[in-house]
This record gives structure tokens, sequence and C-alpha cells, in this order.
């Protein structure tokens, strides 16, 4: 192998890395955009319940 094809092989390798971290940055992005959007509508769910629904039973003859 002549060092023009090492030098080729080098960049490539490189390039692939380079493209390999990009993914897993905007990977994470995403990951962590998805656990803020559910951690909020978990909140929005709790706040939207009303703890005293459903502990009485009315019942009428």
């Amino acid at each position: 192998m002549g060092d023009m094809a090492i030098a080729a092989m080098s960049v490539e390798m490189h390039q692939q890395k380079a493209q390999q971290d990009l993914g897993v940055s905007v990977l994470k992005m995403a990951m962590e955009a998805t656990a803020d959007m559910t951690g909020e509508l978990v909140e929005d769910l709790a706040a939207s319940v009303d703890p005293n629904l459903g502990n009485t039973v009315v019942i009428m003859a």
C-alpha cells in the first residue's frame, strides 16, 4: 500500500468518525428533548387530576 492510500484511508476514517460523533450528538439532543417533553406531560397530567374524584359513591333510591 502506498503512502497516498494510507493517507486517504486515514482521512476517510476520520470523516466517518466525525459523522458518527455528529449522529450521536443529534441523538442525545433528541433524547434530552423527549425526556423534557415527557416530564412536562407528566406534570401537566398530575396537575389536571382531581384527588377528590371517585372518593364517594352517591346512591339514590
